[in-house]
């Protein structure tokens, strides 16, 4: 009589956003991953935060933290509002394989008590849908993300800062006072020269509740556009 082969599970994922605190390190809304309905951090990594924010979904969808490619690679899943060096995190890799996307090989720097998953297995086309649906759901911002999202787009190629002679380095939500001369909440560019690895600028502006966040956004970027980005910016660190 035959032995049955018994098929390897396969799970499913879906991407869940979540705000941040508003003193958190990240302000872009965290990307948690919930694994056959049970949000997995919480499981490995209680009381840590993702790793994974909506900072990372903004370009091409292949390009963002969870992508699966055949090479394999580390993805920093979860930390402790800190560094990972400093106060560790949760990390798995991840690969494609043929139809599927695998979570193998965990590592818990955080907790080396707490029992990793074991391997996770993902229909490849589901899980390249969950990747596209985080993208594309924005039911989760406030006025600022929204604000910064449009202005991300809006500057995200780096051409006009290439043309300058800079490289934008990133655009960023503040739900909080910070830096201590901008308002909150605000939206923060920063870019830097392409031949210096000291010297930043910075250009922002504070999102009110006078009118949208995207007339804001819009009129923001094309101040930006309009000229030489470091004529009303402000060094910021040298």
């Amino acid at each position: 009589m035959a032995l049955q082969r018994t098929q390897p599970r396969v799970s499913t994922l879906s991407l869940r956003h979540v705000l941040p605190e508003p003193l958190a390190r990240e302000q872009w809304a965290e990307i948690r991953p919930v694994v056959d309905d049970r949000d997995l951090l919480a499981a490995i990594h209680p009381g840590g935060v993702s790793s994974c924010s909506y900072r990372g979904w903004l370009g091409a969808v292949e390009d963002c933290p969870l992508a699966a490619t055949e090479e394999a690679r580390q993805v920093e899943l979860s930390n402790n509002d800190c560094d990972t060096g400093c106060c560790g995190g949760v990390f798995v890799t991840v690969r494609r394989d043929g139809p599927f996307v695998l979570w193998t090989d965990w590592e818990n720097t955080h907790d080396i008590r707490t029992p990793s998953p074991p391997v996770l297995r993902f229909d490849a086309a589901r899980y390249d849908a969950a990747l596209a649906a985080a993208a594309a759901d924005v039911s989760w911002e406030d006025p600022v993300h929204t604000a910064a999202r449009l202005v991300a787009r809006a500057l995200g190629d780096g051409e006009w800062f290439a043309r300058w002679g800079c490289r934008l380095v990133m655009v960023r939500p503040y739900r909080r006072t910070f830096p201590a001369d901008i308002e909150s909440p605000s939206v923060r560019v920063l870019f830097t020269p392409a031949d210096s690895r000291h010297t930043y600028y910075g250009l922002g502006f504070t999102v009110t509740g006078e009118e949208p966040a995207e007339d804001q956004a819009q009129r923001f970027a094309a101040r930006i556009l309009a000229s030489d980005p470091r004529e009303s910016a402000k060094p910021c660190g040298t």
